[in-house]
């Protein structure tokens, strides 16, 4: 349903004054002074052309009405009605998600839809009438009754103490720093409680040995506004270890060979390398260089820039050059330098890199190069003079692209 508001023609002021005879005598038929004292002024009588005009007007209007419907009744109470509004309490529970930017319109229609008000209309009149604590309404998800009087539903809304949680969605492929900087910014802590909270038990496996990058799991949260931030972080993880058990992380890393916390460094990879059916292939070239070191031109290395980057405290996605590799020649995390898998996760998997990483495609690989760079289109090599060639056409499109 949408708001009426009544127009108004500037141009339509003062002419009740210039267009009405207040005297509405013909002076044709007045009579002469002697004549009239005490007599009654004659009203001029409509004419039966006039008549006969308002009469189609009139039917006209009916007549629409009757056409439409059900929908002409309504566009009539629209009109001229009151706004529809429940008489209240109210009765049961309703989540409601107020976003970031939601006017009083929006608002009012999310709380219509959802059964809690009987119009939007109901709900911005109650809220114009109490314009300044409306325009103080946080996002965040609300509990709410159905069929409730739309001024006791702003009620609630405008008092952030009855927000049920704080809404948080974390992509996948962030650091840990990356994380928190969302939390703080979404939440009522800071990013020094958050990082003090990290030091304490958040619910990590053992084998994680305290470190919570990568076991931080990318979803959406909403989390009790009372909730503090070891609270917060421990829901995370518990989320992790939920996606970890669907994928059968513990089981299915021992059928590879690897441990969980291994399998968990090859997902981060996994996500920092790839995107959609490509992830189990670029798992495959991880594996095979893992295991086979000097096979097809390779030299026991990963080679990946994402762990450089990492190594360096940077995004993760930022290009290389000699001297970066260089400064950061000493780091475990230096896939460049240093053969074999870094010492753990450099960003936080989803469900796809996880299972990606435990169920790889099978194949030759040991290189893969992104030739195109907008559609992600990305050609897996199996030596290394087919690597140069992929190279080359991913240079030549290069010379054409902005995207590079």
């Amino acid at each position: 349903m949408t708001e009426h508001q009544d127009e108004h023609d500037p141009s339509d002021e003062g002419i009740s004054q210039l267009g009405l005879r207040h005297d509405d005598e013909d002076p044709a038929e007045v009579a002469p002074a002697s004549t009239r004292s005490g007599s009654r002024r004659r009203r001029r009588k409509r004419g039966p052309i006039g008549c006969l005009i308002a009469l189609v007007v009139v039917g006209l209007i009916v007549a629409g009405i009757a056409l439409l419907g059900v929908k002409g009744f309504e566009w009539v109470k629209d009109q001229f009605g009151e706004a529809e509004d429940y008489a209240g309490p109210g009765s049961g529970s309703v989540s409601i998600i107020v976003q970031p930017g939601d006017t009083s319109t929006d608002i009012g229609n999310t709380l219509e839809q959802a059964g809690v008000v009987a119009s939007s209309e109901a709900f911005t009149k109650a809220a114009s009438g109490r314009s300044e604590e409306a325009g103080r309404i946080q996002p965040g998800t609300y509990s709410l009754k159905k069929k409730m009087k739309a001024g006791d539903a702003l009620t609630i809304l405008v008092d952030p103490a009855n927000r049920v949680a704080d809404r948080v969605t974390i992509p996948e492929g962030l650091r840990v720093v990356d994380i928190v900087g969302l939390l703080a910014k979404n939440t009522d802590f800071s990013k020094k409680q958050f990082t003090k909270a990290l030091r304490g038990d958040i619910g990590l496996p053992d084998y994680a040995d305290g470190n919570a990058e990568g076991y931080l799991f990318p979803a959406t949260y909403e989390f009790p506004p009372k909730a503090k931030p070891a609270q917060m972080l421990r829901a995370m993880v518990s989320r992790w270890r939920q996606a970890a058990d669907d994928a059968g992380l513990e089981e299915s890393a021992a059928d590879l060979g690897y441990t969980p916390a291994e399998i968990m460094t090859v997902a981060a990879l996994v996500e920092a390398e790839g995107r959609g059916d490509d992830m189990p292939k670029i798992a495959r070239v991880i594996y095979n260089r893992l295991e086979n070191p000097g096979t097809a031109g390779t030299i026991g290395r990963l080679e990946i820039d994402a762990t450089v980057n990492y190594a360096l405290g940077r995004n993760l996605g930022v290009g290389l050059t000699t001297a970066d590799i260089e400064s950061v020649a000493d780091s475990p995390y230096n896939t460049r330098r240093q053969t074999g898998l870094p010492p753990g996760p450099i960003e936080a998997p989803g469900d796809d890199a996880i299972r990606a990483a435990l169920n790889p495609a099978t194949g030759n690989w040991y290189y893969y190069v992104t030739v195109d760079l907008k559609t992600g289109e990305t050609k897996f090599a199996s030596s290394y003079d087919e690597f140069l060639q992929y190279k080359a056409e991913f240079r030549e499109y290069c010379t054409t692209s902005e995207a590079c």
